[in-house]
């Protein structure tokens, strides 16, 4: 009884610390937003949030409405908003039910496979610079990260990621479109790259941002888990849908692999209104139409802004975008915050990098006249 309740709270533990580190909040080094936005802000002034990759436009009406509907019922455990929420997402994705697991966002799923493919043994293949939150989860217990470097082009290098999949490596790891750069694999590209190499290791696909591809249906790799293939895509509601906050996500993966995420925590996490909201979001097409539509005009309005002040950048298949600076990345963050504007800074092989998320129009504005400050420049209007 001991061994298990000790099992119970390490896991519970290591489950809390990487969600916190996740979300920037393992200490005062990661100088998250929040905590800048809480403690260096005056609360008076306005605060255009471009940290988090949240769509400032949702949840949809047809959200909100399910979700104001289903608190009634909050004093029942939601296993018919769960069972609901599974059927559609099942029907919507071409695949049975047992193929589904829903998660608290996609981060729950992220960490589940972090310890069932992790371990002091494993070995967990990406790119990089990616998303680290499955990566840091594995590595907190003991897991070895082998690094395969974007290319010149901060493209993923499949053909070099392939070749490193030796054994003892215990997952390759992809997101696409890829976070922190925009930047897409094609599904003829990736595609390829899980049919081959699910065949000697499990491949997980976090697609968080795949709602905002031109071909979302044909960059998917769901088509290599209906064919048999050992691959994990993971979909969080937190970005085109805007439950950043409500937290709701779900993997699609063969039966057996979803039976063992499922006994690494993902377990009647999610609330009753939170599963109805999803429901009523995942089939309001024409909001998610409307949040991709306004995305596209904030990127060109800071294109704009970018190519008149003589900055290059990276088109994206996102809701963020990045762009290299000439001045450090931390002097860059406190300054703009200085001037009301929380971004995402970082530095990639000695280069310096903002990541600005989209927000609405107002908030761009603001970014735009803080950049033009910091930068000591004015727009080119010619």
């Amino acid at each position: 009884m001991t061994k298990l309740n000790r099992r119970n709270w390490l896991k519970s533990s290591l489950t809390m610390t990487a969600g916190l580190m996740s979300m920037g909040y393992a200490g005062a080094a990661s100088g998250s937003a929040a905590s800048l936005e809480a403690s260096y802000l005056p609360k008076k002034d306005r605060y255009a949030r471009l940290t988090s990759n949240e769509n400032p436009f949702g949840p949809s009406p047809s959200a909100k409405k399910a979700l104001k509907a289903a608190i009634d019922d909050s004093f029942l455990y939601p296993r018919e908003y769960r069972q609901t929420l599974i059927e559609l997402i099942a029907k919507e994705e071409g695949v049975s039910e047992d193929h589904i697991l829903l998660g608290a966002g996609s981060s729950e799923l992220l960490h589940a496979a972090a310890r069932v493919y992790g371990g002091a043994k494993g070995k967990v293949l990406s790119a990089d610079p990616t998303y680290t939150s499955l990566i840091r989860s594995a590595e907190m217990m003991g897991s070895e990260w082998i690094k395969i470097p974007l290319d010149k082009n901060f493209d993923h290098d499949l053909s070099t990621m392939e070749y490193k999949v030796k054994p003892g490596v215990s997952l390759v790891y992809l997101v696409n479109p890829n976070n922190p750069t925009g930047k897409i694999m094609t599904g003829e590209e990736i595609i390829g790259f899980c049919n081959t190499v699910s065949s000697k290791v499990p491949v997980f696909v976090d697609e968080a941002y795949w709602d905002y591809m031109e071909n979302p249906k044909g960059s998917t790799t769901t088509a290599c888990i209906k064919e048999g293939a050992n691959v994990i895509v993971a979909r969080t509601f937190s970005k085109v849908h805007a439950f950043a906050g409500l937290r709701v996500g779900y993997c699609i993966a063969q039966p057996e692999v979803i039976k063992e995420l499922a006994k690494e925590g993902p377990r009647n996490t999610l609330s009753g209104p939170s599963m109805s909201a999803a429901t009523a979001s995942l089939v309001d097409y024409d909001f998610i139409k409307y949040s991709v539509k306004m995305n596209n005009e904030g990127k060109k309005f800071v294109y704009d802004v970018l190519e008149k002040t003589g900055h290059d950048y990276f088109p994206s298949h996102t809701n963020f975008i990045l762009f290299p600076i000439a001045m450090d990345y931390a002097d860059f963050k406190k300054k703009m915050l200085d001037n009301g504007v929380g971004i995402k800074s970082m530095n990639v092989a000695g280069q310096d990098y903002c990541r600005v998320s989209m927000g609405k129009m107002e908030d761009l504005e603001m970014f735009a006249g803080a950049f033009q400050k910091v930068i000591g420049t004015t727009i080119n209007k010619s």
